[in-house]
């Protein structure tokens, strides 16, 4: 049962193994940067919302200015339909 362990050496050459490092090194520095990013980016809503704006709402409208607009034209469209349909309109 010993022999069922393999060392990284025994499955991967020194390039793989280096290539492999690099590529995890390069994932967590991203990772670190999105955390700062996500942090600054909560500083902007508090700052926002300390000057009296929605920020539910402001998320919504930075979420929606993603879409393409034909697309969101359609899902709002879309969307009235089916409040209309189950009476919520």
């Amino acid at each position: 049962m010993a022999d069922d362990k393999h060392t990284g050496e025994d499955v991967l050459n020194g390039q793989a193994q280096g290539r492999l490092k690099s590529l995890i090194e390069r994932i967590e520095r991203l990772e670190k940067d999105k955390a700062q990013i996500s942090e600054e980016i909560g500083e902007i809503y508090l700052e926002a919302k300390g000057s009296g704006f929605d920020t539910k709402v402001m998320k919504k409208v930075v979420r929606l200015r993603k879409i393409d607009r034909a697309k969101r034209q359609e899902e709002d469209a879309i969307l009235d339909l089916y409040m209309s349909a189950i009476g919520e309109v």
